[in-house]
């Protein structure tokens, strides 16, 4: 049976047009949905029996599954979710003081294969319907008992490889009948799916692009992401740029510092080459150690270096503070380990 909450506020529009309804009916069953997250379609006292009926016999307001949560000492949330069809997915919960955001996994696995990264260590089995993204948000807020405010689609997955379903869940989200989450409150990224990076452009919403960049050069990029052969540094950033050009808006560069590969001040020097002049941030990012995968952290000393490095060249940069990392902090770490407890 579908999730209802595939549809998007014109899904349900047009289905109600269909059935010979009125279409006004769509707003008030995304009120219930979003506003009031009724668990029971009996508990929409504004529609007819005939309605409600209509709608449990062909939609399902069910949650996804809780198979495992860990809770960090900075309050950091690891949620591990079942699905209809068993599979696992993660999302993660952050507090901060601005409010609680929200890390969504868009696919089963990954097939971008980044060397470092826990995530590609399952190959993708599929990606994630729209429902399955909204769920996240809905079971998480439903078991915390708060609002979510803050959207971050970087979890396990790429998301622009799963793009349609990605579009329509960030448009449910921001819907003021929907999810009720700003657009600026709302980011995606992706590893360089160089001709999404154009579509996004093109869709005029107000969220927020980073890209997972993570070396300054082809050399080095090649060793570590496998997604720069097909479109490699002189492809990508005349896309980041055409992005930035069209949406007026600020591209995040995500940057992992593993050690003595990508932490050197060298490297700090041809980052800051590379962007010099574009409306961008460098988001510096600590390395959670994977035990399956070879890489190790910088030392703070060297990162703090290669922060300074950027400053002096005035580049817009962050060093992340670091959350969750007393459990399973790396992206897909959990769904790893699960998987693995499971097979042996």
């Amino acid at each position: 049976m579908q999730s209802i909450y595939d549809l998007s506020l014109e899904d349900l529009k047009n289905y109600f047009i269909n059935k010979g309804e009125k279409p006004y009916r769509s707003v008030q069953i995304f009120e219930w949905l979003y506003r009031f997250e009724i668990r029971s379609f009996d508990l929409m006292t504004n529609q007819k029996k005939s309605i409600i009926e209509m709608l449990k016999s062909e939609f399902s307001l069910e949650l996804l599954t809780l198979k495992e949560r860990q809770i960090s000492s900075d309050k950091t949330e690891k949620f591990l979710f079942e699905l209809s069809d068993g599979s696992l997915i993660e999302t993660v919960l952050m507090n901060h003081v601005y409010g609680n955001s929200l890390c969504v996994t868009s696919q089963v696995g990954c097939n971008m294969n980044c060397s470092f990264c826990a995530s590609g260590m399952h190959k993708k089995l599929r990606n994630l319907s729209t429902a399955e993204l909204v769920l996240q948000v809905m079971s998480v807020s439903n078991i915390i008992g708060k609002r979510i405010s803050h959207i971050v689609i970087m979890g396990i997955g790429e998301p622009f490889d799963n793009y349609s379903n990605v579009i329509k869940f960030m448009k449910i989200a921001n819907e003021p009948k929907g999810l009720e989450i700003g657009a600026r409150h709302i980011s995606v990224s992706t590893c360089g799916l160089v001709p999404k990076i154009y579509d996004f452009a093109k869709e005029e919403m107000q969220s927020n692009l980073a890209i997972s960049l993570h070396a300054p050069t082809n050399e080095i990029r090649d060793k570590i992401m496998p997604i720069n052969s097909a479109y490699p540094l002189e492809v990508l950033i005349p896309a980041i740029k055409d992005y930035i050009n069209r949406t007026n808006r600020r591209v995040t560069l995500e940057y992992i510092l593993l050690k003595d590969l990508n932490d050197t001040k060298v490297c700090a020097n041809k980052l800051a080459d590379l962007i010099f002049g574009m409306n961008v941030y460098v988001n510096l990012i600590p390395y959670n150690e994977v035990k399956e995968k070879p890489f190790k952290r910088s030392l703070p000393q060297v990162m703090k270096e290669f922060y300074d490095t950027l400053k002096k060249r005035g580049i817009n940069v962050t060093l992340r503070q670091e959350q969750g990392h007393d459990i399973d902090a790396a992206c897909g770490q959990l769904r790893s380990k699960r998987m693995n407890n499971t097979t042996n």
